[in-house]
């Protein structure tokens, strides 16, 4: 379940970039709110997950969420949670 939490996070950032005249900084100011408002039981569920792009079995896999701004931001909530990719 913690991968569809990335993505729904993955998902209001791009929600939020394509609502703002200012895309970068809108994706940046909500990344920054989401993070600011994980509470430490989310962010140590999240922490447990492979990162982005390593276990090709599961939703963090390869897939939709691997690649464009859904991917950029999982990568970006990752590495702000210290889960950093091991290739």
């Amino acid at each position: 379940m913690g991968a569809h939490a990335l993505g729904a996070a993955a998902y209001a950032v791009k929600a939020a970039g394509l609502a703002a005249p200012d895309h970068s900084k809108a994706i940046t100011d909500e990344i920054s709110w989401q993070l600011k408002h994980m509470n430490v039981q989310v962010k140590a569920a999240l922490q447990q997950l492979p990162p982005l792009g390593e276990d090709s079995a599961g939703p963090l896999g390869s897939g939709l969420l691997a690649s464009g701004i859904l991917g950029s931001t999982i990568r970006k909530i990752q590495a702000a949670m210290g889960v950093i990719p091991t290739k």
